[in-house]
């Protein structure tokens, strides 16, 4: 071997070792054979939880006034893919009224319970809302406290349901303390388009 091909080979090896090392630590992260990422086998088989949703859903979007009125439909699309190297989830919206949000979910088996933490491009706060829950049979329900506008004890509770191969539909509600008042406030309803 001639010194200036050593050189060549010594110069190169760390770089080649790098990008192996990257691709082992990425391999269930999206790629052009994965677009949505895959679930990574060492992580919690509750990873899955959230494999109904991923993929891209055309949905539709609807709020609550504070009159108690539902405003207009709002077109959004609803991808959700798989990150940290399949070990968790990440989902996006791209609302028709530039609106776009975003959450991370992790699965934490200590406490056998989802964390989402909630990003919004229009609203950026230095401690984003986190919700926590669990898979409960065909639902996956997440709550935070939260006070109602009123001062009244309660809690915020988002509700995926309805998972099918055409979509599935979410819900946000206000519950009060003791489960006796269920305000809804926010619902969307998706389905998969049969091409992008």
């Amino acid at each position: 071997m001639t010194k200036s091909l050593l050189i060549t080979v010594l110069f190169f090896a760390p770089f080649i070792v790098t990008s192996q090392s990257f691709q082992e630590q990425s391999k269930y992260d999206v790629s052009i054979e994965n677009p949505f990422g895959l679930p990574n086998p060492e992580a919690p088989q509750e990873v899955k939880d959230f494999e109904p949703m991923i993929g891209i859903c055309n949905c539709k979007s609807i709020n609550r006034n504070p009159d108690g009125t539902w405003q207009d439909t709002v077109q959004m699309w609803w991808k959700f893919k798989y990150i940290m190297n399949g070990k968790a989830v990440q989902d996006e919206t791209w609302k028709a009224d530039g609106n776009h949000t975003g959450s991370i979910r992790q699965f934490n088996a200590d406490s056998a319970r989802w964390y989402v933490t909630f990003f919004n491009a229009n609203t950026v706060s230095p401690k984003p809302s986190t919700w926590e829950g669990t898979r409960e049979g065909g639902q996956i329900v997440l709550d935070k406290p939260q006070p109602a506008p009123n001062g009244f004890d309660g809690f915020s509770r988002l509700t995926f349901f309805d998972f099918s191969d055409e979509g599935y539909n979410w819900k946000g509600e206000w519950v009060s303390a003791d489960g006796s008042i269920v305000y809804p406030f926010w619902q969307i309803f998706c389905t998969r388009p049969e091409s992008l």
